[in-house]
């Protein structure tokens, strides 16, 4: 689905779309980015009782100020609390590479980042909190739905299969069931 507009919008419909491609294609692993926690509890409501694996990929701490955590406690406990898991960790195409660019230099996780953002934002989030729940053990080998957004909410649905991030270029998008045209 060609989405027209990259706003919160298109949330449900994403989470949807990744809930019954998951389905229909015995997908048991979705990964949904989620910074402040919104998305991830549209994605926990929706999918409860479903029996998949549903992972909420938050930023690291101290991604817009030293030692804060974006997603509240609050939310925190009511998305584990749905049965979900949080994963909060460095991402892959950012970490380091952000505090080099910072100072003026450009990495090599720039260039893949970049690239990737050939296909939209989304797209580009969509492998990275894949290769992060890989390097987690969150879930193995299998394809898993990806689902993340451009800015706020989510617009972008891939099924992938995944690779740990040492392994990144082995990393397959399947499909891309959803994304802004």
């Amino acid at each position: 689905m060609y989405l027209l507009d990259k706003n919160s919008d298109n949330t449900e419909l994403c989470l949807g779309i990744a809930r019954d491609g998951a389905i229909a294609r015995g997908i048991n692993d979705i990964i949904v980015a989620s910074t402040t926690g919104k998305t991830g509890l549209i994605a926990v409501r929706m999918l409860q009782g479903s029996g998949i694996n549903l992972i909420i990929v938050t930023h690291n701490v101290g991604f817009k100020e030293e030692g804060a955590y974006e997603l509240s406690n609050e939310k925190r406990l009511e998305i584990i609390g749905f049965g979900a898991k949080i994963l909060t960790g460095t991402m892959v195409l950012r970490g380091l590479g952000a505090a080099i660019r910072d100072k003026g230099g450009y990495t090599q996780e720039q260039i893949v980042a970049d690239a990737l953002r050939i296909f939209g934002q989304g797209a580009k989030v969509c492998c990275e909190i894949t290769a992060m729940a890989a390097d987690s053990g969150l879930i193995g080998t299998k394809e898993v739905i990806a689902v993340a957004g451009t800015g706020h909410g989510a617009d972008c649905v891939c099924v992938i299969k995944p690779a740990s991030s040492n392994k990144f270029f082995e990393m397959r998008v399947i499909e891309i069931l959803a994304k802004p045209r």
